[in-house]
């Protein structure tokens, strides 16, 4: 096959936008070029690498086979040009990390600490839920992970990073938020505001109450920490979030922690990368930074 490295990176834009004309923006060709390199990759290969339904594209299994060694070929050759930076004496170019969203509340300091050290290094930086991090994590997408709960059927390189503690928010002007020492059978008849299913917190949340044999009366699921505060303001039940989210504070916009026996429930967050995966000078880098700077013993605040 007669493929040009340009080509498999029009493709590669093509599989990660779902569309001919973002794939062209993100190349920085007008659509006509994009559609004509994609049709010569198709002919090349001899076989449908995707299909249009509806307006929107699906690929193919060979697309998805093709999308994953191109990605495979990029990476390798960023860290060779990473290589060739080190040799000449110069630290630039791209790093590419996906974080679950209650990480917001401290990768965006690390990743800045690394950006002044290292100004000529681009970082994208993907907050998403658990389960879109995991998703780019399957498919290689990116250089680190960072997570709670990593998945148990891919091997991978992990290293706890952080301490996450996990605890029970009432409103503050709720009157039991300022008993102490209650039990979870002091809950019972409480309705729960937890995060959707899915997201690191909730899956540590549900093991929890099953060890103990809880069933909470859950009155509603909620994507993101800030919603499930603003609900629990409101009135509207308890909630069980990271305390990373309340900023290291008991009391926080209208909430505060409440003293539950078994709580804070013990979880960490992890950097992980596939275990096959050659790590670039940058990422590598980038990792020793995460390792420095946070520690599972570190403060939750």
């Amino acid at each position: 096959m007669n493929i040009t490295f340009r080509q498999l990176k029009v493709f590669l834009a093509l599989a990660e936008t779902g569309s001919v004309s973002a794939a062209a923006r993100m190349m920085h060709v007008t659509q006509p070029t994009a559609s004509m390199q994609l049709k010569e990759i198709t002919q090349a290969t001899g076989v449908a690498l995707y299909e249009v339904v509806g307006r929107k594209i699906y690929l193919t299994e060979a697309g998805r086979q093709l999308a994953q060694t191109a990605r495979s070929m990029t990476q390798q050759w960023q860290a060779f040009e990473q290589e060739l930076d080190l040799i000449k004496g110069l630290n630039r170019g791209q790093l590419k990390v996906s974080v679950v969203s209650t990480a917001q509340y401290f990768m965006p300091k690390l990743v800045g600490a690394f950006c002044k050290k290292y100004p000529d290094i681009d970082v994208a930086l993907e907050i998403l839920n658990r389960d879109r991090v995991v998703e780019r994590l399957r498919d290689n997408m990116d250089d680190l992970y960072i997570m709670s709960m990593p998945p148990q059927d891919i091997e991978l390189m992990d290293d706890p990073l952080i301490t996450n503690p996990i605890v029970v928010i009432a409103a503050t002007a709720d009157a039991m938020a300022r008993q102490a020492k209650l039990t979870l059978s002091d809950l019972k008849a409480r309705s729960f505001i937890l995060r959707e299913q899915g997201s690191g917190t909730r899956m540590a949340v549900d093991q929890f109450f099953q060890r103990f044999r809880f069933k909470p009366h859950v009155r509603l699921e909620l994507g993101s920490n800030e919603a499930v505060k603003e609900a629990v303001a409101a009135g509207l039940g308890l909630g069980v979030i990271s305390s990373h989210a309340l900023h290291g504070h008991e009391r926080e916009n209208g909430v505060r922690v409440m003293a539950v026996k078994g709580f804070p429930i013990p979880s960490v967050w992890h950097v992980v990368h596939p275990k096959a995966k050659n790590l670039s000078p940058i990422a590598q880098a980038f990792k020793q930074h995460l390792l420095r700077s946070a520690s599972v013993g570190a403060p939750s605040g």
